[in-house]
C-alpha cells in the first residue's frame, strides 16, 4: 500500500456507519423562542431514540457556534440538519462523533456519550467528514482494505465495493475517479464493518446536477441496508426530497423541526387563477385565508390549511370552473423565510 499516516488511518476507519429501518412522519412543529435553548421536544411514541442532544452549547473564542440545540433521531430514519454556512451543523455533527468536545449540554447516541466513550462509539457508526479526502495514489481497493483492518472486521473488501458499483474501479487511484465516483467510495467505506449510524455532512458539495442525484439514490439505498443517516446538507432541496424530519438551523440554534411537508405546510400555499367577473373579496371571509388581491386580471390567495379546497368551492358553486387554477407549494427556502425573516443567502 501506498504509505500513509498510521494516525490519519485511525482516526478515518474509526467512524463507521449505521443499522437502523422506520420512518418517522411526526406532524409537530418546533418553534423555539430565540432566546430559548431547543429541547428535543420531537420524540415519537413507539420508535426507537437512538440520538439524543439536549442544550448543546459550543464557541470558539467569540463566535458562538452552538447555542443550546436540542433534538433526537429515531432508529432507521434520515434526519436532516439544514441550514445555511457556518450554522452550527458541522460542530453539532463533530459533536455527536466525539470529535468537538462540548462546551455543555447532554449528548448521547447509541447510548453512549461521545466524549466518555468515543472509541466504543465508533466502532458502530460510520462518518463522512465535510472535508473527505485520500491520499491521491492510494488504490481503490487497498482503501477498502485499509479501512476493513484498521477497523478490526472480516468485510470482503471487494464484495463491499462491488455492492457500491466500484467493481471495476480496483486498481484506480482516488485522483483518477470522478467527483461521483469519490463519493461513491466515501460512502462505501463508511460501511465498513456495517455500522449502525452513519453521519454525511455535505456529502454532494461541489458535484455536477447528475452526480448529485445518483448520491441520492445511494443515500436512499443506505437506509434501504438499515442504517440510520444524520444528513448535513445547505441543499434544500436534498433536504426535502431525501429527509424523514429536517431541523432547520440558524446561527447555532434550531428554528424549527419536522417532516419537509409540515415545514413547508406551515408557510402557507399561493393560489392563481383568472374568473372575469367574479368578486374576489367575497374569498376574504373563507377559513385559512390570509391574503386575496388581484394584478392584472389574476386573482390570487394566500393561505393555509385546505384553502384551496374552499376555494375551489366557492368558484364551483358560483357556476366557475376556471382552466388556469394553479397551487402553489412553497419550498423549505420559502419556510426558512418564514421564520427567521430573511432570506438563505443573507
Amino acid at each position: 500500500m501506498c504509505g500513509i499516516d498510521p494516525t490519519w488511518a485511525r482516526r478515518a476507519a474509526g467512524s463507521r456507519w449505521a443499522r437502523a429501518g422506520y420512518s418517522d412522519r411526526s406532524r409537530r412543529i418546533v418553534f423555539p423562542g430565540r432566546t430559548t435553548a431547543a429541547e428535543p421536544t420531537d420524540t415519537v411514541v413507539g420508535m426507537e431514540t437512538i440520538i439524543e442532544v439536549s442544550d448543546l452549547h459550543k464557541r470558539y473564542g467569540e463566535t458562538v457556534a452552538v447555542d443550546g440545540i436540542g433534538f433526537t433521531v429515531h432508529r432507521g430514519e434520515i434526519f436532516g440538519l439544514l441550514g445555511p454556512n457556518g450554522a452550527g451543523k458541522t460542530t453539532t455533527v463533530e459533536a455527536l462523533q466525539g470529535l468537538r468536545r462540548r462546551d455543555r449540554g447532554r449528548v448521547s447516541v447509541l447510548g453512549l456519550d461521545p466524549e466518555a466513550h468515543g472509541t466504543e462509539l465508533r466502532r458502530r457508526i460510520g462518518s463522512q467528514l465535510q472535508a473527505s479526502a485520500l491520499p491521491d495514489r492510494l488504490r481503490v481497493l487497498e482503501a477498502a482494505e485499509l479501512f476493513a483492518a484498521v477497523g478490526g472486521t472480516d468485510t470482503d473488501a471487494g464484495a463491499l465495493l462491488a455492492q457500491w458499483g466500484l467493481a471495476d474501479k480496483h486498481r484506480a487511484t482516488f485522483s483518477s475517479l470522478s467527483g461521483g465516483q469519490k463519493q461513491r467510495l466515501f460512502i462505501a467505506l463508511a460501511l465498513v464493518g456495517e455500522p449502525e449510524v452513519v453521519f454525511l455532512d455535505e456529502l454532494t458539495t461541489g458535484l455536477d446536477p447528475q452526480a448529485r442525484r445518483s448520491t441520492w439514490d445511494l443515500i436512499r439505498q443506505v437506509r434501504e441496508r438499515g442504517t440510520t443517516v444524520v444528513l448535513v446538507t445547505h441543499f434544500m432541496d436534498e433536504a426535502e426530497i431525501l429527509c424523514d424530519r429536517v431541523a432547520i438551523v440558524d446561527h447555532g440554534r434550531i428554528v424549527a423541526l419536522d417532516t419537509p411537508a409540515a415545514l413547508t405546510a406551515g408557510s402557507g400555499l399561493d393560489l392563481s387563477f383568472t374568473a372575469p367577473g367574479f368578486d374576489p373579496a367575497s374569498l376574504s371571509s373563507l377559513d385559512g385565508v390570509e391574503r386575496v388581491t388581484v394584478e392584472e386580471g389574476v386573482v390570487r390567495v394566500r393561505g393555509h390549511g385546505p384553502v384551496a379546497v374552499r376555494v375551489a368551492g366557492v368558484l364551483w358553486r358560483a357556476g366557475i370552473e376556471p382552466a388556469d387554477f394553479r397551487t402553489h407549494h412553497p419550498d423549505l427556502e420559502e419556510a426558512f423565510l418564514a421564520l427567521t425573516g430573511r432570506s438563505w443567502k443573507d
